[in-house]
């Protein structure tokens, strides 16, 4: 199965200590989805402060 990237032109590199890693790579199997779709399903999320809204 391939998957097709959304166009972007951003990268993101995290620093994360091993067992928090390991807890987003079992998260990511158990619901079949990569660390990119994880995390970026939680960015979407965020509340932002309607002070800095656009």
């Amino acid at each position: 199965m391939s998957r097709t990237k959304p166009p972007s032109n951003k990268v993101l590199t995290i620093r994360l200590p091993e067992a928090e890693l390991h807890h987003l790579e079992a998260y990511c199997l158990a619901k079949g989805k990569t660390k990119t779709e994880v995390l970026l399903d939680y960015i979407r999320r965020l509340k932002i402060p309607a002070m800095l809204e656009h």
